[in-house]
């Protein structure tokens, strides 16, 4: 009997082990959703806002940020792109958190906030597929080492945050 029931768990357990490990048979990273194009052009950003290193930083973080989706190809010019997508600046701002101890005149922590518009248009389409898409990002700055040079640090990890929203609201498929 010990050797019967012996053999009627090792097949219960190659039953189980078959049937949990089919389930992970068809599974897919990432989303199921076929995008509407396979090629997009990534106009240069425009800034509307006083802060003239912000351009360049989003400009590199959005390439970056599209580029390591893998989901669709780069191209360097509108003509070979199934997609455009234009992204603008519009405000970069601070507001105080917290201030300091001492003297409550002087913040110790800001909150940054770096908003865009954007535009994402299909060559072949008469109509955009999102037109001015109000996205932003935020973090968090200590002043302790100085504002300046704080904010300054913070500003490439602002872009990259901001990139990264882009890029899904341009390739995540509802």
């Amino acid at each position: 009997m010990p050797r019967r029931a012996l053999g009627l768990l090792a097949a219960v357990l190659c039953l189980l082990s078959a049937v949990l490990s089919s389930g992970c048979a068809n599974y897919r990273l990432g989303t199921g959703g076929k995008l509407a194009f396979q090629t997009i052009y990534l106009e240069p950003v425009e800034n509307k806002t006083l802060l003239p290193q912000a351009r360049a930083l989003l400009s590199t973080q959005l390439r970056e940020a599209f580029a390591r989706d893998g989901r669709v190809a780069l191209v360097n010019s509108p003509e070979a792109a199934d997609a455009t997508l234009a992204v603008t600046i519009t405000s970069y701002r601070r507001d105080v958190l917290t201030v300091r101890e001492g003297d409550t005149g002087l913040a110790r922590k800001f909150n940054v906030t770096l908003a865009t518009t954007c535009t994402l248009k299909e060559r072949k389409g008469p109509k955009p597929l999102f037109e001015n898409r109000p996205i932003e990002a935020q973090r968090e700055v200590f002043t302790d080492s100085g504002q300046l040079q704080s904010e300054y640090q913070t500003l490439p990890l602002l872009a990259e945050s901001l990139a990264a929203k882009v890029t899904h609201a341009a390739l995540d498929v509802w």
